[in-house]
């Protein structure tokens, strides 16, 4: 379903990460964006793009079917405000400030229909993960707006529980830094290992990117994918007896998801 009017607050990495690929969809018919620092000059200047500095340069009776906060969570509580003239039945509010509650939104927007949404970075390719929670006020029609409009930028999923959103904000949501971590470091470690760095690199990347795609699209678990490389007394099972030892990768990532889960709760309000 395809938006009338959409007003995007926010336009750092994500939101213009958001608004290419909405542009590319066709995925409403107006785009009103808000960007203190200034919207980028390339997305300013696509057809159907608005770009403003505050919320108080937007029109007295503009009337969008979407609001959506691509802000830092820290600034939420000053900017959220500035748009709660907009809350009516017709108009859902999205936002993908980490940590930030729907009933902390609620407290700034009233009885208003509010989706609470996790994506992650790789949307500026199209390939994000979203997940969504919704409360009571959100429609059936406004769930599949937020449907297109997160269609954009990857895939998504619906949680009931917001309880959930912490942790989904500590594997999806901080995601991909481990993922470049591991890049970063199996590089390093294959530079250790006597390879040039540029080549160490592409093999990292490389590697990580195909086997990433290789879990997607097979039907075998990522443990038999992992026990269909590795053969008895070969190179990878000695490597993985030292990442899966006792205090190896499963017990650093424990650690490393509990800790960004406490982060977003600490967030909340």
């Amino acid at each position: 379903m395809s938006a009338g009017t959409v007003v995007l607050v926010g336009c750092g990495q994500m939101g213009a990460a958001m608004l290419r690929g909405w542009l590319a969809r066709g995925a409403a018919e107006a785009f009103h964006v808000v960007e203190p620092a200034g919207v980028p000059p390339a997305l300013a200047a696509s057809p159907g793009v608005s770009a403003y500095r505050s919320a108080a340069d937007l029109a007295a009776n503009l009337a969008p079917d979407a609001v959506v906060f691509a802000i830092k969570p820290q600034i939420a509580d000053q900017v959220v405000p500035d748009y709660r003239r907009f809350a009516r039945p017709q108009t859902v509010f999205m936002s993908i400030a980490a940590g930030k509650t729907i009933a902390g939104l609620a407290r700034h927007l009233g009885d208003a229909a509010i989706v609470r949404v996790m994506p992650n970075t790789p949307a500026a390719i199209g390939r994000a993960i979203s997940v969504a929670c919704a409360n009571g006020r959100v429609s059936a029609a406004q769930r599949e707006l937020c449907d297109g409009l997160l269609a954009a930028i990857g895939e998504s999923t619906w949680v009931a529980d917001e309880a959930l959103m912490d942790a989904v904000t500590a594997v999806s949501g901080s995601g991909p830094a481990y993922v470049f971590l591991l890049i970063e470091t199996l590089a390093a470690a294959g530079e250790k290992a006597g390879l040039p760095a540029d080549l160490a690199l592409r093999l990292a990347e490389a590697t990580v990117a195909g086997s990433g795609e290789l879990a997607r699209q097979s039907a075998d678990t990522p443990a038999r994918l992992r026990e269909a490389v590795t053969s008895p007394g070969g190179t990878t099972r000695a490597a993985l007896d030292v990442l899966m030892a006792e205090t190896g990768l499963a017990e650093l990532m424990d650690r490393a998801v509990a800790a960004a889960t406490r982060r977003s709760r600490e967030l909340a309000s």
